[in-house]
């Protein structure tokens, strides 16, 4: 079903979760703090402001000097955002990011790691049972967490159904042969909701499957890749505005993009390294529609990163949302930040370091 290659373990590290609840956090906006006025003001009163800036010494009309401090200052304040920003975008392209795993809930622990391991191929990684905050963890994917991307499934004691809403869109899964893993999954009783066949506009054989809390996969006829679970597809409002905050704040590559006209929907895949050996973020911009309902059963991406402190600030300054300050987790001391992009969807960065010493 699924053939895949040794991928080396030196990858960047990665990424163990946290509680998962129906909560959301408060979000914080980013303000910088200029004092750049306040320095001209002290100096107003020593010398004539236009001393400062190379004028000629004339009697100023009134309220000209006011007018000019304000002006200096205003310039140095986006003169400092600017270099801050260039700054951050340095920094971020040398982090040393990954894609950890995707984290959703369902409603039947058991039933679902029994489908994904008997349908899918995948195994269980590991399980934890936190019983004084109700809940279980389950891990299970194509490799070991700290070199491959995994699914992390969240079971909450009690709550047996969840709405996925319109915005997730399916997970990928790359196989050898889709028709034959579609004969399996209908053997084992799967559900598929598009047979076999090449994807519109394209010639990629794909095929789709739901599994049973109605999550949809996209199974990708491709050869043997050292990601098989090479995929998450997220619907966004503004395709432009999302590309260029994945970029900057996040330090994705645009791997590729792709208009459909005819279809009426364009796609931008983005990551951290190509497509046929790394997970991508597949972003779906449907002609029209700029907002989507995000129900509650998906939620996050964890990336794993080499400071929470400094990308909290990045993602700051490209315009994205902090709903978790960068800090240790209490009982775990891993380290972590929580942000939204400008569609609302959530992505949470961890520690390298951290994330590897949780796996021991």
């Amino acid at each position: 079903m699924v053939r895949i290659i040794p991928m080396a373990s030196s990858i960047r590290p990665s990424l163990s979760s946290f509680r998962l609840c129906n909560s959301t956090s408060r979000s914080s906006l980013y303000v910088s703090s200029v004092t750049s006025s306040r320095r001209f003001a002290s100096l107003g009163s020593a010398a004539p402001q236009s001393q400062f800036f190379g004028l000629k010494a004339s009697k100023p009309w009134r309220g000209e000097s006011n007018n000019l401090v304000v002006a200096a200052a205003g310039n140095m304040a986006q003169g400092s955002t600017i270099a801050s920003q260039e700054n951050s975008l340095e920094w971020v392209k040398k982090d040393k990011r990954r894609m950890l795993h995707v984290v959703y809930r369902v409603g039947d622990l058991d039933r679902t790691i029994k489908f994904y391991t008997e349908c899918l191929g995948m195994k269980l990684l590991r399980k934890r049972d936190i019983p004084e905050e109700r809940y279980t963890n389950a891990f299970l994917g194509y490799g070991p967490e700290d070199s491959h991307f995994v699914i992390e499934l969240t079971y909450n004691y009690g709550v047996d159904k969840y709405d996925i809403g319109t915005g997730f869109g399916h997970f990928g899964i790359a196989v050898d042969d889709v028709a034959k893993t579609v004969e399996l999954i209908k053997a084992k009783g799967g559900k598929v909701t598009r047979e076999p066949g090449p994807v519109k506009g394209g010639s990629t054989v794909i095929a789709f499957i739901e599994d049973p809390d109605g999550y949809k996969f996209e199974l990708l006829e491709r050869g043997p890749t050292p990601e098989p679970l090479c995929q998450v597809m997220l619907r966004v409002g503004d395709l432009d505005r999302s590309i260029n905050f994945y970029e900057k704040a996040f330090g994705m590559e645009l791997l590729r993009k792709r208009d459909n006209p005819e279809y009426k929907y364009t796609i931008a895949m983005m990551g951290y390294g190509p497509e046929d050996k790394n997970v991508v973020l597949e972003l779906t911009y449907n002609f029209g529609v700029t907002e989507y309902d995000k129900g509650n059963a998906y939620a996050q991406i964890a990336i794993g990163t080499d400071d929470v402190y400094k990308t909290a600030e990045a993602i700051k300054l490209f315009g994205g949302k902090i709903t978790r300050e960068p800090g240790p987790l209490p009982g775990i001391n891993t380290k972590i930040t929580a942000c939204l992009d400008p569609d609302g969807w959530k992505t949470v960065f961890v520690d390298n370091i951290d994330f590897l010493k949780e796996l021991e």
